[in-house]
């Protein structure tokens, strides 16, 4: 089994609506081959696609979205805006108290190992090639709205 990796998003983010690529690569030493990209996929194919793929795989698969920009000033706005919840993040980390609840997170952490132990995670089936096509669609009108 191999591994995902992907953004923990709220339930309503206006990320969760753009196109999502996914990234498959090696779990191990980065040198054995050059990473594969796939998509633009909406992020439900984007990762179930991931899952069916590092069920049976040992991979790393990145599932990201997809900044549809229009110009480098958009792209610039994206990057600063990622900057600063990169230094958001990094400030809340260092107001915590980084000792304090460890032992409830050591606890917890042996909990859910134990409990994934017992059964073992059912992957998402993969789309169809239908259900992907009809995304594409989907997405090609969001880009196309966009260029407006």
């Amino acid at each position: 089994m191999g591994a995902l990796v992907t953004l923990d998003l709220p339930d309503g983010s206006p990320i969760l609506g753009l196109p999502w690529v996914v990234t498959f690569g090696p779990l191990g030493d980065p040198a054995q081959w050059e990473p594969v990209v796939c998509g633009p996929y909406e992020r439900p194919h984007a990762l179930a696609l991931a899952e069916a793929v590092v069920a049976e795989e040992q991979l790393m698969a990145v599932v990201e979205p997809l900044v549809p920009a229009l110009s480098a000033d958009e792209v610039r706005g994206e990057i600063a805006a990622a900057q600063l919840a990169a230094r958001d993040e990094l400030a809340r980390i260092e107001e915590s108290d980084l000792y304090g609840d460890f032992s409830d997170v050591v606890d917890e952490e042996l909990e859910r190992a134990a409990a994934q132990e017992e059964q073992p995670p059912t992957p998402t089936p993969a789309p169809t090639e239908e259900e992907l096509r009809a995304g594409f669609d989907r997405i090609a009108e969001l880009l196309r709205r966009k260029g407006r």
